[in-house]
């Protein structure tokens, strides 16, 4: 037997246990990616108008875009603040404080005065706001993935700890809905007077249902072996370095990993969810209704399929699996756009779906892979910084340069380029990296390397 198999059973959540971890990591990242998501959708939609007035829209659009990226530019360091936390005094705890956080700063969103009313004040308040959402959601992604990923074995690692995953997609289907049934039941006038701040004032009640939800969860086994053996050091006078530090002398190249493999998948998700509701409606001359029903159902699917993809990479490996999709997405780049230009709804939908799901190729085996990558007194700080220095470099930025290129060269052309790049860079990335399935969390970086996938037992049943 395994070292991976005899531990197993020590670190395997209760069966009732694991289903309710899975629970409220979900239910918690589903109402965090709703309040960060509903910012990107109104800044393609509302906050242009309002917020940003301008003569030419594609330019308060653009301006939108940028505060919306100002987000991105705060998770790592939430990452890092809640990363050192999280790795000392557990995950749980960071992560009931991110979904405040985040809640509150969405739903006083939803209380600020426009442009109209109080000038420069109100753009002001709107991006202090969108900073405190970055803030919150660095810290979220590692707490939540990690509270699954150490609670449940090793052998259907993939699986339990994509469902957090399925919050972005969650988040995006609840934010769209909201979006589309107001846009559906209000004129435009309504809508843009007082119908946007609804969604914003019902993170409120959300954040209610995921506290109470979170509160309920155990803290992660893995980690209170973990601080108990380093408070056992500790009292023989054995002192550890903050684990950020850790992590950029010891494990910088995971952190490099991480961010290589994110790359293609936030710009892909980005440019297929944000940007479209921009090029659907402004170049393309489309209501907003048929962007944002598309991504209602596209969203749907990606949902289901995000853990369908991570039950896969327990069986084929993590590495497998993510190649499905960065390949298959450096391709459908140049299809997408081609099949969102025929106007036609029912190719729109088309078009997204097959784009999301093979953005859920790429992001649903992420958690376990970056989990497995670090050490469990580093994890938390590791896993985050690769993550959210990758939201920089790649989700901030990718409405921003694809708007900016439609905007200059008035074709799809230079942002199928941009996409099919990111999908390479995922690719290389992943192809020279490890194979981390099969790996016992609770072991170290030097403990012995898994067994390749074909041979291993953790990869063959799910």
């Amino acid at each position: 037997m395994s070292r991976n198999q005899a531990a197993e059973p020590e670190r395997t959540a209760r069966p009732g246990g694991i289903g309710k971890i899975v629970g409220a990591s979900l239910i918690g990242t589903t109402i965090e990616w709703y309040d960060f998501f509903l910012y990107g959708s109104a800044a393609a939609l509302v906050f242009n108008t309002l917020f940003f007035p301008t003569s030419d829209p594609l330019v308060g659009t653009l301006i939108a875009f940028i505060t919306y990226a100002i987000g991105f530019l705060a998770r790592p360091l939430g990452g890092v603040v809640f990363g050192h936390f999280g790795d000392k005094l557990g995950r749980k705890k960071l992560l009931v404080i991110s979904l405040l956080l985040m809640g509150g700063s969405t739903f006083a969103m939803g209380l600020l005065p426009t442009h109209a009313s109080i000038g420069i004040g109100a753009p002001i308040l709107l991006t202090v706001l969108r900073l405190v959402q970055g803030f919150a959601l660095g810290g979220e992604w590692g707490g939540a993935v990690l509270i699954v990923a150490e609670h449940g074995g090793d052998r259907r690692r993939g699986f339990w700890a994509s469902w957090p995953q399925a919050g972005a997609p969650g988040g995006n289907l609840l934010a769209t809905g909201v979006l589309a049934f107001l846009a559906a039941v209000q004129s435009d006038a309504a809508f843009l007077a007082w119908g946007w701040r609804i969604p914003f004032l019902l993170s409120g009640l959300l954040v209610m249902v995921g506290l109470w939800i979170r509160l309920s969860v155990s803290e992660s086994p893995v980690f209170l072996e973990a601080q108990a053996k380093a408070e056992a050091e500790a009292a023989q006078g054995v002192k550890e370095k903050p684990p950020v530090v850790q992590v950029f002398r010891k494990s910088w190249r995971e952190v490099l990993t991480a961010i290589g493999t994110r790359f293609g998948e936030n710009i892909s998700y980005y440019v297929i969810t944000a940007f479209l509701l921009v090029y659907v409606t402004a170049h393309l001359g489309l209501p907003k209704s048929t962007a944002l029903n598309a991504v209602l159902i596209a969203s749907a699917v990606h949902f289901v399929t995000i853990p369908a993809w991570g039950a896969l990479s327990d069986r084929i490996g993590r590495r497998k699996v993510t190649l499905i999709g960065s390949l298959g997405m450096s391709v459908w780049a140049f299809v997408f756009f081609a099949l969102l230009d025929t106007k036609s709804f029912a190719v729109i939908t088309l078009a997204v779906t097959i784009g999301l799901l093979l953005h859920g190729a790429m992001y649903g085996p992420q958690a376990a892979f970056i989990s497995e990558m670090f050490d469990t007194k580093v994890r938390y700080s590791g896993a985050s910084m690769g993550s959210q220095l990758a939201s920089i470099v790649a989700g901030a930025l990718a409405p921003i340069i694809a708007v900016e290129l439609l905007k200059d060269y008035d074709s799809s052309v230079p942002v199928s380029v941009y996409l099919c790049f990111a999908a390479i860079v995922t690719t290389i990335t992943v192809a020279v990296a490890k194979e981390t399935v099969g790996r016992d969390l609770a072991s170290t970086s030097d403990a012995p390397a898994p067994a390749p996938v074909a041979a291993s037992p953790a990869v063959d049943r799910v």
